[in-house]
């Protein structure tokens, strides 16, 4: 814990959770800094913060119990659930789970609305806009990797058609229940104000410098300290960023995927969520439906960062050791795979 504390302080995020699993134990368990800088409030456990991109991977795994379920293929054309996106009937489902979509990726730093505002939000509309903006692929699906934040929004519509519920709700009770996840440490909102960290930007950052022409005046707050106050808010589109956990929900999800037997998906959908995926050549991509590729000293990991207004973070799988880290900061500039890679190696089973 002595090296944890150490290198943790040397990172210089306000707040930092970090927690490694293996399939049946909590191996390490950490939490450090402030959630509240201004208010003095302790970085704790259950301390949620908002997990961005990284709950792609949730989504994804969403789209897989559907297929399990026949409810979707993965070759579907996306335009068999969703008639009203402007993309033709050669993308599929596959494409948009393995970011071989060819969809545009436009910066979605404004995609977002304020806690406050959610319950008058219309992602529909929201959803619209975008694609009418974006309604031109960049490439032909399937024929080379590019990362595009629509094409997991465009999943998680998907879910809601499939499932015939709304995202939110399938998530709940189809992803977070089953694994035995409290409703206070993981949901699509802020579970409870009091618990919820803020989030922050570093002063005299580039982001610091600019904040002003990335955010509308709305989402900004103050300094507290050497940290800008992002206010709370939500992204537009809750697939492609819009979970908000502790770290000890997310290592939940990480120690179920280790075991040989998951309760969200059988075995052969699991393998499916871990196979490495080519284009349409035949040319193997850095990504799986649903995880990114990655390697630390000849080490192989499934991997999902995610970060924005406020906050950074990532998780890893390294399957040679059965082993599971994820770290995650109130800090949008926190390099979180710098910490992992710092303090994976050293996790005692």
């Amino acid at each position: 814990m002595d090296r944890i504390d150490f290198i943790v302080s040397r990172m210089g995020a306000p707040g930092i959770q970090y927690l490694a699993v293996d399939g049946s134990r909590m191996l390490v368990e950490h939490a450090g800094g402030w959630a509240d800088v201004a208010g003095k409030r302790k970085m704790e456990l259950d301390t949620t913060m908002m997990l961005y991109s990284m709950s792609k991977t949730f989504t994804a795994a969403a789209v897989l119990q559907l297929f399990e379920a026949g409810s979707a293929a993965l070759d579907d054309p996306v335009g068999k659930h969703l008639t009203d996106i402007p993309y033709d009937d050669g993308l599929l489902i596959r494409h948009l789970l393995s970011q071989t979509s060819g969809i545009p990726n436009p910066i979605p730093l404004k995609w977002v609305h304020l806690a406050n505002e959610h319950e008058t939000f219309n992602e529909n509309a929201a959803l619209r806009s975008v694609l009418a903006k974006h309604g031109r692929l960049r490439h032909p699906p399937g024929s080379r990797y590019g990362y595009s934040n629509i094409a997991y929004w465009l999943l998680g519509m998907i879910v809601e058609k499939a499932s015939g519920t709304s995202f939110e709700l399938y998530m709940k009770k189809n992803i977070f229940e089953r694994l035995g996840i409290a409703p206070s440490e993981m949901d699509i909102k802020i579970p409870l104000l009091p618990r919820h960290a803020k989030g922050y930007i570093p002063k005299w950052s580039f982001l610091d410098l600019f904040k002003s022409l990335l955010l509308e005046p709305r989402f900004l707050d103050g300094y507290e300290d050497r940290w800008f106050h992002i206010n709370d808010h939500y992204l537009n589109g809750p697939a492609f960023g819009g979970i908000v956990a502790t770290g000890r929900a997310v290592a939940l999800f990480l120690q179920d995927q280790l075991r040989e037997r998951s309760v969200l998906f059988g075995k052969r959908t699991k393998a499916l969520f871990y196979e490495q995926q080519k284009d349409a050549y035949g040319k193997p991509i850095p990504m799986t439906l649903g995880w990114h590729l990655g390697n630390e000293k000849g080490e192989r990991f499934y991997y999902k960062e995610g970060g924005g207004g406020g906050f950074h973070g990532e998780m890893r799988i390294y399957p040679s050791r059965t082993l599971a880290t994820v770290a995650i900061a109130n800090d949008a500039t926190f390099k979180a795979g710098r910490l992992l890679n710092a303090l994976d190696g050293h996790i005692v089973k």
